[in-house]
């Protein structure tokens, strides 16, 4: 368009636009009961001329062309009135703050012109009797924000939110909640689920009703505060629920959803979750039952044409949602498990002459479901394998979320005790949400009191289900054992101050099959032993574990019945013959090879089940029996052997 044109253009405008305003005069001075109104009048009519003007005085400076920000329909428009251009006014009215109720329906009632009546009040339209003609039509025009074209390429060029087509709702599907039981005080719980899918076009969804009924004749308004409607985890419509009024049949417990504004597009599945809130003391007999179905829906398609739709799939069907009103506290649980991080079998280096504090020997979760429950006391129990606990553990204690808690008492029970902690509700697990707890503990140096022996004592920390059991928990009631399930228990760990440690990461094995027929098994068994405090001594005997070795290696062989024979060699130095030396603070690779020739044909492996060293250099006297754990990380694979 050239400067000209668009002059020309904005002067038709502007003469127009007087002419209206002119031909409008005679009306509005007669609406008028004194000259001061009569003034006030003719002043806001020259205001609306001058902003014309301006529109028109900007061209001669700039060949830029400018678009509106809002779209202002044309006039007129009354009573009765319907189809987008309403659509049109209802949104400048709603985006300018004056609200109606029943929002951007595209019929021209008496919400609308309430609305109306009050943008012209407050914009000196006059008389502000909620008409849209020519004069209503030019104030709007003038308030609008023009915007360059420039302006609008910089801005998101999507069309999400413009439709297009002859769109149609032709899916609407009703689902249960994935959890259908709702306590009384809860806030937006899910009770339905809604699918929803537009075809031949994309449609705007303006209102929804619904209707909560319950076979027990209850008032929803007892039961309910609000029922909200979630898209995506956003909420995108709310309505009052525990006011009788609100509903527009009291009988069926119909609340109707306005001004929605969710865009369908076309052959896109929208899921829409109906949530609520639910009073926090509900009268009546819990568990109560409820339905949710929906009667209707109103939407918009491209050209603004409304559709109320009470047929499509379920809607207005028997086709409803249902769900329980129960107790707070109903179905509340804690489940115990072991935590991935729980420590795997280890072999924990003990202090001679100080305590080793710190060492973590067991993690485990705890989960809360149907609410969130608060800890009061937990129980764990601590085993040794040959010395009292009371000799071994110098403390023990519980950390969860970096916060540690003390064990307050402790039942004797020698080798295995049963520790009591005092949580005091300082821990809070949310609904369907876990905790994390580590048990930690100090270790007495061996020469402290009653020392506990310097090779082949073991520790192990658990949560039975009876420990379990004895949690004491509550949420909105006491969280009695019933509703607690699990347990966790930990791996054995080896406590070493002097003596041997065979690494489970030092492990490795291999399997082959010898002879013509592949009708010898060959089994090698890789592993490292670590000498702590002091100078050990191995021989090389290996012999199966049933048979007791009191030095050298024993293992076990699974499958059937075969002949078997073994070697076992080390890197280690024989300062004796037949006895492997492995020194103080240093690592020895010793190989473990098991040969088996099968009466029958079968499937075979071998473990390593004890490591026997001595502080005397024969590598018997006083000999030590070291047992790798966990055994499951000590063995061969299976093989078939012919």
């Amino acid at each position: 368009m050239t400067i000209a044109q668009n002059f020309a253009s904005k002067f038709a405008v502007a003469f127009v636009a007087v002419a209206m305003i002119f031909s409008m005069f005679a009306s509005a001075v007669s609406a008028q009961e004194s000259s001061e109104d009569l003034q006030k009048t003719i002043n806001d009519l020259l205001a609306q001329v001058a902003a014309l003007q301006a529109g028109m005085d900007s061209t001669t400076t700039t060949t830029t062309t400018t678009t509106t920000s809002c779209d202002v329909p044309m006039a007129p428009l009354t009573m009765g009135a319907q189809g987008g251009g309403v659509t049109g006014l209802q949104n400048i009215l709603i985006a300018d703050g004056h609200a109606i109720a029943a929002g951007a329906t595209g019929y021209f009632g008496a919400q609308t012109k309430a609305a109306l009546a009050s943008w012209q009040a407050a914009n000196g339209v006059a008389p502000a009797a909620g008409y849209y003609g020519p004069i209503t039509m030019a104030a709007m025009q003038a308030d609008c924000t023009p915007a360059t074209e420039d302006e609008d390429e910089d801005e998101d060029d999507s069309s999400s939110d413009e439709l297009s087509g002859e769109g149609t709702l032709d899916v609407f599907e009703i689902d249960d909640a994935s959890d259908t039981d709702v306590q009384e005080g809860a806030e937006d719980a899910e009770i339905a689920e809604l699918t929803l899918e537009a075809t031949d076009g994309d449609i705007e969804l303006s209102r929804m009703e619904i209707a909560l009924t319950s076979p027990g004749s209850e008032d929803p308004w007892d039961v309910f505060e609000t029922i909200t409607l979630w898209v995506d985890g956003d909420m995108i419509a709310e309505v009052t629920a525990d006011d009788e009024d609100e509903y527009l049949n009291e009988n069926d417990g119909t609340l109707r959803f306005s001004d929605i504004g969710l865009v369908l597009m076309e052959d896109e599945e929208v899921e829409i979750i109906v949530g609520a809130t639910v009073q926090g003391d509900v009268d009546g007999t819990l568990p109560a039952a409820w339905s949710l179905g929906v009667e209707e829906v109103r939407y918009f398609d491209a050209d603004g044409v409304a559709d109320d739709d009470n047929s499509t799939d379920d809607i207005n069907t028997s086709a409803s949602a249902d769900f329980d009103i129960v107790v707070e506290g109903d179905g509340e649980e804690l489940t115990f498990s072991l935590g991935d991080n729980n420590p795997e079998s280890t072999d924990i280096l003990v202090d001679t002459d100080d305590s080793t504090d710190g060492v973590t020997i067991l993690e485990y979760t705890i989960e809360a479901e149907e609410g969130d429950i608060e800890i009061n006391e937990l129980w764990v129990r601590l085993e040794t394998g040959t010395a009292l606990t009371s000799a071994v553990i110098d403390d023990v204690m519980l950390v969860i979320d970096g916060e540690e808690f003390d064990n307050e008492a402790t039942t004797t029970g020698g080798t295995s005790d049963d520790y009591a902690f005092d949580i005091d509700g300082d821990v809070v697990i949310d609904m369907d949400e876990e905790i994390t707890v580590e048990v930690v503990v100090d270790f007495k140096s061996t020469d402290d009191g009653s020392a506990y022996a310097n090779a082949g004592e073991t520790i192990k920390a658990s949560v039975t289900s009876a420990l379990a059991d004895a949690t004491d928990a509550e949420g909105a009631d006491d969280v009695l054992a019933g509703a607690i399930s699990g347990a966790a228990v930990g791996d054995v760990h080896n406590l070493v101050s002097e003596g041997i440690v065979v690494p489970v990461d030092g492990f490795t094995s291999e399997v082959d099959t010898l002879g013509t027929n592949d009708d010898i098994g060959e089994f090698t068994l890789e592993f490292e032993v670590t000498a702590v405090e002091g100078d050990f001594y191995i021989t090389e005997n290996a012999a199966p574990a049933s048979t007791s070795p009191s030095n050298g290696v024993g293992y076990t062989v699974t499958g059937g019945n075969a002949v078997i024979t073994d070697s076992l060699t080390s890197t280690a130095d024989e300062d004796t013959a037949g006895v492997f030396t492995v020194q103080e603070g240093e690592t020895e690779t010793f190989t473990l090879v098991v040969t088996i020739n099968p009466v029958a044909a079968g499937s075979f492996r071998v473990s390593l089940d004890e490591v026997n060293y001595s502080t005397n250099t024969n590598g018997v006297t006083g000999a030590i029996g070291y047992v790798p754990t966990p055994v499951s990380d000590f063995r061969t694979a299976t093989k078939s052997v012919n």
